[in-house]
């Protein structure tokens, strides 16, 4: 069983986005039962997010989701613009939420946010 996990930054991030996209919460249901759990649980191959290059390293894989069905935006399906950044941490079996925003907003994930929770979480062994 997969353990999901969130950082403040991203529980912020998906506040925000929630008010704009009030179909946000459910959808992101969605997608850890049909995307997350059917990959890392059932081991079926996806589409759907990419490892983050300069981000992964042997006991964990950092990754972008950017095929997320959001029904808030209408007739955009999968590709809804919304992205959302996760680390995957092998031994653990747990997802990391790191952050979640929409590519209208912003062009890419912060880098900075992602490698300062790498740094930190996995030298301290949290």
């Amino acid at each position: 069983m997969i353990k999901y996990k969130t950082i403040p930054e991203f529980d912020k991030d998906f506040k925000a986005l929630s008010k704009r996209f009030k179909t946000l919460p459910d959808d992101f249901e969605t997608l850890k039962r049909f995307i997350l759990e059917t990959h890392y649980e059932q081991d079926i191959p996806t589409t759907a997010f990419l490892p983050i290059e300069g981000c992964c390293a042997q006991e964990y894989t950092s990754n972008k989701i950017k095929k997320f069905a959001c029904k808030s935006l209408k007739g955009k399906g999968s590709a809804s613009g919304l992205r959302v950044i996760f680390v995957w941490d092998k031994e653990s079996r747990a997802v990391t939420f790191i952050e979640i925003y929409f590519k209208a907003d912003q062009e890419n994930e912060n880098k900075k946010r992602l490698k300062e929770f790498l740094t930190n979480h996995y030298k301290t062994g949290d």
